[in-house]
């Protein structure tokens, strides 16, 4: 296998698509993005013109987009991927979407010679460039098997959690909402050391060599304590959406979300004030009622 596809080249599909080009894999890439499509050309990748074209080129192809209806039009519409992909050829589906979506794609795709491989990612910004993601695998074992170097030259833990469309994104809802929470909780110590005089390096040494500290936690500080809230990857927008579909999950399976239902409150209250903003812009919101804002040393 050669020959890989890549729709959606923002902020991960960029990064999928470098790291495949590193491995070695012919990368055939679509975005609606001009700029997009020129840094995949001049990572080494061919632009294509049409999904049509993208399918007809790859052996296997990850769709990277950001809604279930984006997911569906590029897999399923009648220029879509499974119309001109080959028999025993692969959708990788590695956007986070509704499991209900997901399986819709699938019971669509039965019948068709493609694979559909339901595996969400987790590591965001930094591990589609570094090419470390942690990936939430569902499909039948063989075709994990198959396809097993492709998803290994993204990714550096592949979780195989299931064998049916659906049963990754289902793992994926699960983990957004502790990931969710962790944001906001962490959104809210940085405010509450702000107004209480503490600086911002301070509050990060202590969280990353404490039990508290891990990547989301330490990483959101640290963009907080500099005060880097626009293009740092982690758009508030996705993870808003992750939060929606968890929440929808628990509504779903009558499961209360208490700590993910604040969590999605505080996005959401982030999103309306600074929708050009990251995750941490949420902080601003905090800071804003509590009059302190944290920042790496004290400002003189």
């Amino acid at each position: 296998m050669n020959s890989v596809g890549v729709i959606g080249l923002g902020d991960m599909g960029s990064g999928l698509a470098k790291n495949l080009i590193k491995k070695g894999f012919q990368v055939t890439g679509r975005d609606l993005k001009k700029d997009r499509m020129r840094a995949l050309v001049a990572m080494g990748g061919i632009a294509a013109g049409s999904t049509t074209e993208v399918a007809r080129m790859s052996e296997a192809v990850f769709v990277m987009v950001m809604t279930g209806e984006e997911a569906k039009s590029v897999i399923l519409g009648e220029d879509g991927l499974v119309a001109h992909m080959t028999k025993g050829s692969a959708v990788i589906l590695s956007a986070t979407i509704k499991p209900r979506e997901a399986r819709e794609i699938g019971a669509a795709m039965a019948g068709s010679g493609v694979h559909l491989i339901d595996t969400p990612v987790s590591g965001g910004f930094p591990g589609a460039q570094n090419g470390t993601l942690t990936m939430m695998a569902a499909a039948p074992t063989e075709v994990l098997d198959q396809f097993a170097p492709v998803m290994e030259a993204v990714s550096a833990d592949i979780h195989r959690v299931g064998t049916m469309p659906g049963e990754g994104q289902t793992v994926k809802a699960c983990l957004q909402s502790l990931i969710g929470a962790q944001f906001s909780a962490t959104f809210e110590a940085a405010a509450l050391a702000a107004k209480a005089g503490v600086s911002g390096q301070v509050l990060l040494d202590v969280f990353s060599t404490s039990s508290a500290g891990c990547g989301v936690v330490n990483n959101a500080l640290e963009k907080i304590i500099d005060r880097q809230f626009e293009g740092t990857g982690s758009h508030i927008n996705t993870m808003h959406k992750d939060l929606t579909i968890s929440m929808g999950l628990g509504e779903e399976l009558g499961v209360p979300l208490h700590t993910a239902g604040s969590a999605m409150q505080i996005f959401h209250a982030g999103r309306t004030k600074y929708p050009t903003g990251d995750n941490w812009v949420c902080t601003r919101v905090i800071e804003e009622i509590v009059g302190a804002e944290l920042h790496r040393e004290p400002k003189s």
